[in-house]
């Protein structure tokens, strides 16, 4: 199979790209290549891991998507890759019982862009892979709300008993994902409260534990949106430990510097990102953190007519600095490539310009009715702070920017109206 440009991952950036592509050069010249078969915007897991948000009802099916924006679209992830002849291998798909569904296949490509976003980075620590859940993908949200689910059943019918009773949760990392999941967690578990388990004290008996490394939360922010979150989680009863630096993670505790130890039922980890590891592997030139090296094109470095954007990608900023891994980031540079191949596409000229990132401001949600965040100015180093419904429904409306980019406006509306009923005709969190 030959495509004339081929994406390999579907997440933010890249399904962007495929879609706005696709409905431009018309059917059948780009191929996005995934290992799952629906989407969801990463941001939102935080909500699917408390149960806030059904995977079911979000997920967007990459078929359903490649139908109604003209892309061709190929299931199983990327496990080779031969840059000499342009032709990358997709890996084989079997069931759960090792019955093969789909075999290994071959594509080949005129362009290439990988845009495969990034994994947890444990940083060594000992115990942290194996005792931890790791919000990096649907699966993951969803092992650790029926993990919590579990917990909470557990935690109910031992209530009345002497000993230790509720439930522990420990979140390592206070970035964007861990203050959001802290936030999100305290609010579900007043709805699980009222649902189902009655005899649970939502404050007391779901103990929520938030440590951070640095010397305050949200560290790459300003600090009064730093503030302002810490205000928060601790009036929804949540407790924060900064400047706690864990030097081990066990089946049921967390074990930081001082000597303390922090009980755990259930841990997260929240604390850092690295690219996929089967990048090295490619023969592409890769970063200490795994991410493919590209200039200020994004073109792969060395590699003319392969691309990389998003997390997995090391895009050197004017500052001298790595652009952050954010969804802004990746959103910038899927645009930034649809241009670069609408203008190969026409025959004109290539950019001159190089790649530049936008810093439009951060939003940190903290559940239905509230977030906290900045908003950059036109003018550099201009920036408001914003918080409470008005910083929320920005925040939501990042996520229908979204779904406009690869669902178009009309059926943007009809899914966020949709969304609008189905939440207030079933529970308000997944209880199954």
């Amino acid at each position: 199979m030959h495509s004339k440009i081929v994406i390999v991952g579907g997440g933010a950036g890249g399904l962007e790209l495929a879609c706005k592509l696709s409905r431009k050069l018309g059917a059948g010249q780009v191929t996005l290549v995934d290992s799952r078969l629906y989407h969801i915007w990463k941001p939102s897991l935080h909500e699917v891991a408390a149960g806030t948000l059904d995977i079911h009802q979000e997920g967007l099916s990459y078929q359903m998507l490649a139908h109604d924006n003209g892309f061709s679209y190929v299931y199983g992830p990327l496990i080779a890759l031969d840059a000499a002849s342009n032709s990358l291998t997709v890996g084989a798909i079997s069931t759960d019982k090792g019955e093969l569904l789909l075999p290994e296949r071959q594509l080949s490509y005129d362009q290439l862009v990988l845009a495969v976003g990034s994994t947890s980075n444990y940083f060594g620590v000992p115990g942290a892979q194996e005792n931890t859940i790791s919000l990096n993908a649907t699966e993951d949200a969803e092992r650790f709300r029926l993990t919590l689910l579990k917990l909470l059943a557990m935690a109910e019918q031992r209530r009345g008993d002497a000993g230790h009773p509720g439930v522990d949760i420990v979140i390592i990392g206070g970035g964007a994902t861990g203050v959001e999941l802290a936030a999100e967690l305290r609010e579900a578990s007043d709805v699980y409260a009222a649902y189902g388990f009655q005899n649970l004290n939502a404050i007391k008996d779901v103990r929520i534990t938030l440590l951070e490394g640095a010397p305050r939360i949200l560290a790459p922010l300003p600090e009064r949106v730093s503030r302002a979150a810490s205000k928060l989680l601790l009036q929804h009863g949540i407790t924060v430990a900064a400047d706690t630096r864990v030097t081990s993670i066990e089946p049921d505790k967390v074990n930081v510097a001082t000597g303390t130890s922090y009980a755990a039922d259930i841990c997260v980890w929240a604390a850092g990102i690295r690219a996929p590891e089967f990048l090295s592997t490619l023969g592409l030139p890769t970063n200490r953190a795994g991410q493919l090296e590209v200039t200020g094109m994004l073109n792969v470095q060395g590699h003319a007519n392969i691309h990389a954007l998003g997390d997995c990608a090391a895009c050197m900023g004017e500052n001298g600095k790595l652009v952050p891994p954010r969804a802004q980031a990746a959103h910038q540079q899927a645009d930034y490539l649809l241009k670069t191949f609408m203008l190969q596409a026409k025959g004109k000229p290539p950019q001159t310009k190089p790649y530049e990132y936008l810093d439009y401001g951060s939003l940190v949600s903290f559940g239905r009715t509230t977030s906290v965040g900045t908003l950059m100015g036109s003018l550099k180093g201009l920036s408001w702070f914003v918080e409470g419904f008005v910083a929320r429904m920005m925040y939501v409306s990042l996520h229908l920017m979204h779904h406009n980019a690869v669902l178009g406006s009309v059926r943007t509306a009809v899914m966020a109206m949709g969304r609008f009923l189905i939440k207030r005709s079933t529970p308000q969190v997944k209880l199954h």
